[in-house]
């Protein structure tokens, strides 16, 4: 058994990750073998402070995000905070209200629109909200804004670096190594008002893990380009299981011959493949390799 990237349980959008009958090999991924990510809840109230002071002071949101899965998750919990401000008349609804949600990823738009084809798919939560009516499409929401061509995103980039007006936007790669959010990034890190959302893994050598690290430089296309900007980590939209995640899918392997003979840790940091191996080997007989 080859897990792949298994993802997190509980998604809105997505269902939960299905453990096989039966395993004698298991090759699992280790990305956060070590830690517990944020639940639904206890992430939707971090973005939202997050958005509430921002939007605040005044600045721009820049969210690396890659445009398969969790760019989706992203755009539909923005929506249900949008939704929430209406319901509650939150003091801040005039801020959501007016906040433009921008896709900038050629790629994240055309996946979307996937999809919105296959609504008969999502998970239970966003299926819900589809049988009850809502006026606003958890997808597809009046403030949803996309950017196709280069030369419409350069315009952007250069408007929102002048004029600093709020907005949230959702662009690749999620670990900032390339991709459109580049030039947000180069743009933007300078000035104090934005904020910039880490919405997944950052790995090592990459610009999002120097962001993480609180780099007061970074160097984007040859350029020394200073950070003012706040960076905010928030791992819970990772398209990585966590650790309970991962313990889970392995106790869900079930047969009445069950024996799993080898994992193989794969696909994690040297150190948390060897904290992963250790509670491994509490509970399970298997011989594990890193």
């Amino acid at each position: 058994m080859f897990s792949g990237d298994l993802g997190p349980r509980n998604t809105p959008l997505l269902p939960d990750p299905i453990s096989p009958k039966r395993a004698d090999y298991l090759v699992i991924e280790t990305t956060y073998g070590n830690k517990q990510h944020d639940d639904i809840a206890t992430r939707s109230r971090r973005l939202e402070t997050i958005v509430e002071k921002a939007l605040r002071d005044g600045g721009v949101i820049l969210i690396p995000a890659f445009s398969v899965g969790r760019t989706q998750e992203l755009l539909f919990n923005i929506e249900r905070l949008i939704e929430h401000s209406i319901e509650t008349e939150s003091t801040d609804d005039d801020y959501w209200q007016q906040l433009p949600i921008i896709l900038d990823s050629p790629l994240a738009i055309e996946v979307t629109d996937q999809y919105m084809k296959f609504q008969e798919l999502w998970d239970k939560e966003a299926q819900q909200g589809l049988a009850i009516g809502r006026k606003r499409h958890p997808l597809a929401f009046e403030q949803f804004v996309t950017v196709d061509s280069h030369k419409d995103h350069m315009r952007l980039v250069n408007r929102l670096a002048s004029t600093n007006e709020p907005a949230i936007v959702v662009a690749a790669s999620g670990m900032c190594n390339g991709g459109r959010i580049m030039n947000y990034l180069e743009a933007l890190l300078p000035d104090k008002r934005t904020d910039v959302i880490l919405a997944g893994y950052q790995a090592q050598g990459t610009l999002g893990r120097e962001l993480q690290d609180g780099h007061s430089y970074v160097e984007i296309d040859g350029d020394q380009v200073e950070v003012k900007a706040h960076i905010h980590s928030m791992s819970g939209y990772s398209a990585h299981a966590d650790r309970e995640d991962l313990l889970a899918f392995i106790d869900g392997i079930d047969s009445d011959i069950k024996q799993i003979h080898l994992i193989h840790l794969i696909h994690g940091e040297p150190q948390v493949k060897a904290e992963f191996a250790e509670i491994i080997a509490h509970q399970s007989e298997a011989t594990v390799v890193i």
